[in-house]
């Protein structure tokens, strides 16, 4: 499901929400308390800003005493999306994080990748996939990519190793395309940039990217993955030693202004080999 039909459904189930919680002559933070969760969360809800998880679903069906609307909702519109499961919490935490910072070892991340450089590495991933199945998830990460263009865009900070700039991905003129991009987006303040150069040499969780996100009015969380697994930790002691890793790869990582030389001399690099091929 696209993110803009996503956000239709969300929008359907806050409004069902408000309709039903006013019925029942309960506040925001009445109902949340009875659900086990804030008000300002109930609020978030029924704005479509934030998806609700099944177990709240079904704990406002019990208040409510709804017979299994909310979660019949969630089951057939909700659950629904061009993600793997286990980066869709990530995903929908995105839509509503005030800042985002990330590191990648080898990878442009999402936020930042071409339609070419993301249709690579899907094909790297599902070498017998259909073009329709490619293109479906290729759609989903640009649509992804929409939040650093609204009005209330995160403040987003990325670190990459430069081996996430020497691997050709898609080849030398997508791969020097996609670095042209990251140029346009630091250049623009879309982004912060940090390039951790080979010189560096070792540095913390070697190899594995991290993401952490802070929100208006809830805790931060990080996120790592791993093969076919995300973890999305919430635990305040667990999240200030993710802050903690960032901290030290941001100090080990060169400047923003002298990442973009590195960056671009990648991508010129890669426009010459596209041209003697």
């Amino acid at each position: 499901m696209a993110r803009g039909k996503q956000q239709d459904v969300w929008e359907f189930f806050g409004e069902l929400l408000k309709e039903r919680r006013e019925a029942a002559g309960l506040t925001q933070g009445e109902l949340g308390r009875r659900v086990f969760v804030s008000g300002g969360y109930i609020g978030l809800f029924e704005q479509g800003i934030r998806k609700p998880q099944l177990d709240v679903a079904m704990r406002i069906d019990e208040v409510l005493q709804t017979g299994g609307i909310f979660e019949r909702t969630w089951r057939k519109l909700i659950n629904k999306s061009p993600y793997a499961s286990y980066f869709q919490a990530a995903a929908d935490l995105e839509d509503i994080a005030t800042k985002i910072c990330e590191f990648e070892a080898a990878a442009v991340p999402g936020l930042l990748q071409t339609p070419a450089y993301a249709r690579a590495l899907v094909r790297a991933s599902n070498p017998l996939a259909t073009d329709e199945y490619v293109e479906e998830t290729v759609k989903g990460r640009m649509d992804r990519s929409a939040i650093l263009g609204g009005r209330t865009r995160p403040v987003y900070w990325v670190i990459l190793h430069e081996s996430a700039l020497r691997i050709p991905v898609g080849g030398p003129g997508p791969m020097a395309a996609q670095l042209d991009h990251l140029v346009t987006c630091a250049r623009g303040r879309v982004a912060l940039i940090q390039v951790l150069p080979y010189a560096a040499g070792a540095y913390p969780q070697m190899g594995k990217p991290l993401k952490l996100m802070e929100f208006e009015d809830a805790p931060p969380t990080a996120y790592t993955e791993a093969v076919y697994s995300g973890n999305l930790l919430d635990d305040p002691a667990v999240v200030k030693r993710a802050q903690h890793t960032y901290d030290l790869l941001r100090a080990a990582a060169l400047s923003p202004e002298a990442s973009l030389p590195l960056i671009e001399s990648a991508a010129e690099d890669f426009r010459r080999c596209a041209s003697t091929t």
